[in-house]
């Protein structure tokens, strides 16, 4: 698995409606399964009253191996259509614009007539397409995040290097300053060195 994969640049919505039946496809970004699962339930909330609620997604995790990397967790679920119409089709859309971290619900509220499966799978993936097509693709790298504590004398140095790295950091001010940075994987032990070697190996990096 390469380190840069496609995800979701933001939420995403989009419906429309097939012989009476309304379809509205949700997509979001999701960094892990609980994330996903939980975009999952508030939309099975926001719409119990639907008639289906069908899943996919397609997640990061940590392969937990010696050589680190990651594996990809793909979810899809029916919920109550015919086998095979619903989920899947969703799935192979995500599948097939290779699109990672993220996941995706379509909601259905029944029109009164029956699509057939075929009908319900063009459906389906359309609705998905849709939601991703709304969202908006981008290309994402691994990030890493580090903690980096250090005392007010060598904060100005430690901030300015943050400053100029490509990277997102948060600063908090007590007794010693602690910053929280968030950086590309591939990046993060040159700027630990950087950080090291700036304040002679008085930062505490976690």
């Amino acid at each position: 698995m390469t380190d840069a994969y496609q995800t979701l640049a933001g939420r995403g919505e989009a419906s429309f409606e097939v012989q009476g039946s309304e379809f509205v496809g949700y997509a979001s970004p999701a960094a892990t399964v609980e994330d996903a699962e939980a975009f999952v339930e508030a939309v099975r909330s926001e719409h119990a009253d639907a008639t289906h609620n069908v899943p996919c997604y397609r997640v990061r995790v940590e392969s937990g191996g010696p050589g680190g990397g990651h594996l990809l967790r793909e979810y899809q679920s029916d919920d109550g259509e015919p086998t095979g119409s619903a989920g899947k089709p969703a799935l192979n859309v995500l599948q097939q614009r290779d699109v990672e971290n993220a996941v995706v619900v379509v909601t259905r509220y029944y029109g009164g007539t029956n699509l057939g499966v075929g009908g319900l799978a063009r459906a389906y993936g359309k609705a998905v397409k849709d939601a991703v097509d709304a969202a908006g693709v981008v290309e994402q790298r691994p990030q890493a995040r580090l903690a980096v504590t250090v005392e007010y004398d060598d904060s100005g140095t430690v901030r300015g290097i943050l400053e100029s790295a490509d990277c997102e950091f948060d600063a908090e001010y007590g007794e010693d300053v602690a910053f929280e940075v968030t950086v590309a994987r591939e990046d993060a032990d040159a700027l630990r060195e950087r950080v090291r070697d700036a304040t002679s190996g008085r930062a505490t990096i976690q």
